[in-house]
């Protein structure tokens, strides 16, 4: 297999400063709702990277789920490696790979601990199996057999039977807050169009075109 030769050309379309809303955020929305509209399988799911102790970076797709404060908001275990690595340093980047739309949008901020009455009104949402879910599992904690999991499984649907399942303590929400965000729109012969915001201070922002 040669890998060099996997290529094709992007003719999705072009993207002009005439195009962009003056704040990001609106601008992410609307490329967001168009990807939805589109039919992606997961429109919502992006790249989170962080950096761990050691300063080693390391990636992985969680869900945004929701933009509130001006961030991007999702959830996780406290106990995680993301958040271990968010704890040790705040600064992360967030990645939306849209590569049927030919699309990418890059975020780079900090990554702040919501509170736990909006992290409890997001886990009341949440199907009952991933409420128990989240109880069950000690995330990127080592564990010897795939059995033993679900054997934690069964004690909680047990413990819990029909009734309300509370969010466990070492659960919640996470909130990037935006420094820098780049918009990416693939074009023709590599000659790509890429637009950064970066914020100036509050909710201004300073637009630059880059070069592909």
């Amino acid at each position: 297999m040669r890998y060099e030769d996997f290529r094709r050309e992007y003719t999705a379309g072009g993207l002009t400063r005439d195009m962009l809303d003056a704040s990001p955020v609106r601008q992410f929305e609307t490329w967001l709702e168009q990807a939805v509209r589109a039919g992606l399988e997961d429109p919502t799911a992006m790249v989170l990277a962080t950096v761990d102790e050691q300063d080693l970076p390391w990636q992985r797709i969680v869900l945004l789920k929701g933009l509130s404060g001006g961030g991007f908001v999702f959830y996780t275990n406290h106990g995680s490696a993301k958040a271990r690595d968010i704890t040790h340093k705040p600064q992360v980047s967030l990645l939306f790979p849209w590569s049927e739309l030919d699309r990418q949008v890059i975020i780079g901020g900090g990554a702040q601990k919501m509170s736990m009455a909006e992290s409890a009104a997001y886990f009341i949402t949440r199907p009952r199996e991933s409420q128990i879910a989240a109880w069950a599992s000690r995330q990127s904690r080592p564990i010897s057999a795939r059995a033993l999991l679900e054997q934690q499984v069964g004690v909680l649907r047990q413990k819990f039977g029909k009734g309300e399942i509370p969010m466990p303590d070492f659960w919640g929400g996470y909130r990037v807050v935006p420094q820098r965000i780049e918009f990416w729109q693939g074009g023709e012969h590599r000659l790509h169009d890429r637009f950064l915001y970066t914020r100036q201070s509050g909710d201004d922002w300073r637009i630059e075109q880059l070069q592909p």
